[in-house]
């Protein structure tokens, strides 16, 4: 065969001169050295079999993995729920943000590329060259789990992303026994975890760009205590958003995530990573990221110095959460809550709906119109105090859209709090919501004296009766039988004997119009006395009317008076319905609710219904209107500017003990009032506060927020009602 002139060859007796060369420098050396020759060529071998051992782990465990299902399911985040009310210029306010982990999740392009490229540098500095798994890295995680038993890192970003989503998954189990034997398995120490990872990675590197995992790594991973995500971790830490970070600042936080028990920066009295010694733990750590972001080319060496010599200074930025939070909104915050935990919208029972409360990401926008919450905060903190000697003093004032059933305003005269511990440092402080029923988080409600009279009124106009017609209103000891077609005639003897509030009132006959305008008791006594006592419980109950305890509503001929405890937005609903026509909307508190992902999600709607005929409700508003002008609630009247048509009732109970001023627009509706909590309470009439009497009390906050509704939504005429009914 002819030689290729390009090769060059050697003749055999070089190369067995070269043997012979090495052989006879062989025979020359010394023993000691003869013996450190085999050592190296010992340690050669092992280390090229381990290498050839390790090779063949990695390639064992490539295609296990790779063989393993990789489809993770990957589940919405926990992040905060956001409670939001509208200001006068109609955007969201917010109120209040609820959460077991605070995490705002944000877009690729919102996260400072500092912090991207420290994550890389630091925690996986091949991520954007190798496909989702670190080969080595995991396989020497995997030989100390299995000889030493303890979990060792070396897993690329992608495999701790996974890691994350499992636990995550962990944490919106429900039931706790499940949750902790999930977070265990998640989490545990062994090579059939890693195998896992290291599968469900490769597949997440099918299915995702590297910028989107590494977005979602830094939305999900924790930054110690309850701070989830990169977002939160930058407004917790620095008080400053993921976009904004500094180079030295993403390196700490990045640092962070390494392990956030050691290198977290809310500790400052720490002795090993405090404020004393300049956060010496987490320094380490973030210097380290620098010289790995300098080695990797993503910063320059000034850069690294510049940041190397920075300071670590954290501004720590304490979240808002609760209701608590919502200062004098936070009774209609809680209403809010108590609303999302009971909607079916949110889970088929109770422990459903508050995991996925929990799991958060809800941008909840509610009813609450700011002017009016305003108007109803200021009157109510300068007329009722929050305390009183000897009396368990309450103040409520709550407002309703009229047609809408929208809550417009919520207020009361305590300081919110939930906490026992904070319940007893003062009588100032309650978590009882006392405007709405007890199974809402409110109280057993309030007797709400003459203001129930108008749904006698209501019956009396449905069952034909003009206002013009007359009834026997003669106090007397026997008020002889009342007609209950419910439970039987009913006869309460001399026990029943109600009284006037003046002599002046003690008329033999009064018409129904002149009952309702002066508030006469015994007229409107004898009034029911000529109806049925079921069918006046049946038309309140029309108007949407309850007891607060979930009990039925009382029908004796005393409850003609305002002897059942109702909540006083029931009451405030119901006078709307009379302002609507007849037509009565149950009270809402959320206009809309969206996703994380921006989707519109169901709100509980409002539910309308014909309570009265157009006529009759007409006929009510021009009695009530009268009341306003001429009547017991003129002081409110008077009181109001810009005035509009309005209509309103008065109430006392017992005593003087509650105080009433119901009333409104064809736009807003509002009740206000003054009442006696627990105890024996006080005779409001010789009572008085700063700001005076206590029983006036509420015709100066009815009229200052009935002021800024009437300037702000108008209103307009009353229907005329049929001349029968007024002639």
């Amino acid at each position: 065969m002819p030689v290729d002139p390009r090769v060059r060859r050697h003749p055999p007796s070089s190369y067995h001169s070269s043997r012979n060369e090495s052989h006879s420098r062989t025979m020359t050396i010394s023993p000691p050295s003869r013996k450190k020759g085999r050592r190296l060529r010992r340690r050669s071998i092992v280390l090229i079999a381990m290498g050839v051992v390790v090779a063949v782990i990695a390639t064992v465990v490539t295609v296990i993995a790779v063989n393993l299902p990789d489809d993770l399911e990957i589940g919405r985040l926990s992040q905060k729920s956001n409670l939001y009310a509208t200001t006068s210029a109609g955007t969201p306010y917010l109120l209040a943000s609820f959460y077991d982990q605070n995490r705002v999740e944000v877009a690729f392009d919102a996260i400072s590329p500092f912090v991207k490229d420290a994550a890389t540098s630091g925690e996986d500095p091949g991520f954007y060259d190798h496909g989702g798994v670190d080969i080595w890295g995991t396989v020497t995680g995997i030989v100390s789990t299995v000889f030493t038993g303890t979990a060792r890192g070396g897993s690329s970003i992608t495999q701790q992303y996974v890691k994350n989503v499992l636990v995550q998954k962990c944490e919106a189990l429900t039931d706790e026994t499940e949750r902790a034997d999930c977070y265990n398995t998640a989490t545990e120490a062994s090579p059939d975890r890693k195998l896992k990872e290291m599968s469900l990675a490769i597949g997440l590197e099918k299915k995702y760009s590297k910028d989107e995992i590494l977005r979602q790594y830094l939305n999900i991973t924790g930054f110690g205590g309850s701070v989830y995500g990169i977002e939160a971790a930058a407004s917790y830490y620095f008080n400053t958003t993921a976009t904004n970070l500094t180079l030295p600042q993403a390196a700490s936080l990045v640092a962070i995530v390494n392990n956030p028990v050691k290198f977290q920066l809310d500790k400052p009295d720490s002795a090993t990573n405090g404020a004393a010694n300049g956060y010496a733990d987490n320094k380490d750590r973030r210097d380290y990221i620098l010289d790995a972001m300098l080695e990797h080319g993503k910063i320059s060496q000034a850069d690294h110095d510049a940041a190397i010599n920075a300071p670590i200074e954290p501004t720590i930025t304490e979240p808002s959460t609760g209701c608590q939070t919502a200062g004098g909104s936070a009774y209609f915050c809680d209403l809010v809550m108590q609303t999302l935990r009971n909607d079916p919208a949110f889970g088929a029972d109770a422990e459903t709906r508050l995991a996925n409360v929990r799991l958060g990401g809800y941008n909840v926008y509610t009813t609450l119109d700011l002017d009016l919450q305003s108007a109803a905060e200021t009157t109510m903190k300068a007329n009722v105090p929050a305390t009183y000697p000897g009396w368990d003093v309450g103040g409520v004032i709550t407002s309703v859209e009229v047609g809408t059933g929208r809550v417009l305003d919520m207020a009361q005269n305590k300081d919110y709090s939930q906490d026992p511990a904070v319940q007893a440092t003062g009588d100032n402080f309650s978590g009882i919501n006392y405007n709405t029923d007890l199974g809402q988080g409110g109280s057993n409600g309030f007797q709400t004296g003459s203001t129930y009279k108008v749904f006698t009124l209501a019956e009396w106009l449905n069952e034909g009766h003009s206002l013009s017609e007359s009834v026997s209103s003669r106090p007397r000891s026997n008020w002889g039988t009342f007609e209950d077609s419910c439970n039987g005639p009913q006869s309460y003897g001399a026990a029943f004997n109600p009284k006037n509030d003046s002599s002046s009132e003690n008329g033999s006959y009064s018409s129904a119009l002149q009952s309702t305008i002066q508030s006469i008791n015994t007229g409107f006594i004898g009034m029911a006395k000529e109806l049925d006592l079921c069918g006046i419980r049946k038309t309140a109950e029309a108007f949407g009317v309850h007891r607060a305890d979930g009990n039925a509503l009382e029908q004796g001929a005393a409850s003609v008076l305002g002897t059942n405890e109702i909540a006083p937005l029931t009451m405030a609903a119901a006078y709307a319905g009379i302002a609507n026509d007849g037509v009565t909307c149950t009270p809402i508190l959320i206009d809309r609710i969206t996703g994380p992902d921006g989707t519109e999600i169901p709100a509980p709607t409002s539910n309308c219904t014909q309570s009265v005929s157009t006529d009759v409700a007409a006929g009510m508003s021009y009695a009530m209107q009268r009341v306003m002008t001429s009547g017991t609630a003129a002081a409110s009247y008077r009181a109001t500017t810009p005035r509009v048509p309005m209509i309103g009732k008065t109430g006392t109970t017992d005593d003087n003990k509650d105080t009433w001023m119901s009333g409104a627009s064809t736009k807003v509706a509002t009740v206000v009032g003054v009442v006696n909590v627990s105890g024996d309470g006080q005779d409001q009439r010789t009572t008085y506060f700063d700001s005076g009497q206590a029983a006036t009390a509420r015709h100066r906050m009815w009229p200052d927020v009935m002021s800024v509704a009437n300037e702000k939504y108008g209103g307009d005429s009353f229907t005329v009602p049929p001349r029968s009914m007024t002639r």
